[in-house]
């Protein structure tokens, strides 16, 4: 399924609930799946600077698939990043590079999250761009 693809389903998900609320519990519901970090990668050099709560991002790029682990401390950071992984896990790092941010819009999450969340949703997205970059350029190099 393609990136629009998956972000479209995620908007039909979201549009089931009326309220914020209810889907921001949708969100937090989503962490239920969630995989946690071994504690020896949360460590700084794997911290995501800019989020609210600590946040801890690893990748590999074997293949030609770049594929993302993530942790972090609370519900909600756990809700968002089982949301995102949906999204960008297992992407080209092409893919991943030539994302629009602004094609997340459709999701709404200006309306959900705090100021200080959408930034760090800012953040999180270059740490998947950043990643992916280093992936293409291992690939080429």
């Amino acid at each position: 399924m393609s990136i629009i693809n998956t972000i479209n389903e995620l908007q039909e998900d979201l549009e089931l609930f009326e309220t914020p609320n209810e889907k921001l519990d949708f969100i937090m519901d989503m962490a239920k799946n969630f995989v946690p970090l071994e504690d020896e990668h949360k460590i700084d050099a794997n911290l995501i600077n800019g989020c609210s709560s600590r946040a801890w991002m690893i990748f590999d790029c074997s293949g030609d698939k770049i594929h993302y682990r993530v942790d972090g401390e609370s519900l909600m950071a756990k809700g968002m990043i089982t949301v995102l992984l949906k999204i960008f896990d297992n992407r080209t790092p092409k893919e991943i590079l030539d994302f629009d941010p602004q094609l997340l819009n459709g999701l709404h999450f200006e309306k959900l999250l705090s100021p200080v969340r959408l930034q760090g949703l800012d953040a999180f997205l270059k740490y998947l761009k950043s990643y992916a970059k280093i992936c293409l350029e291992k690939k080429d190099g």
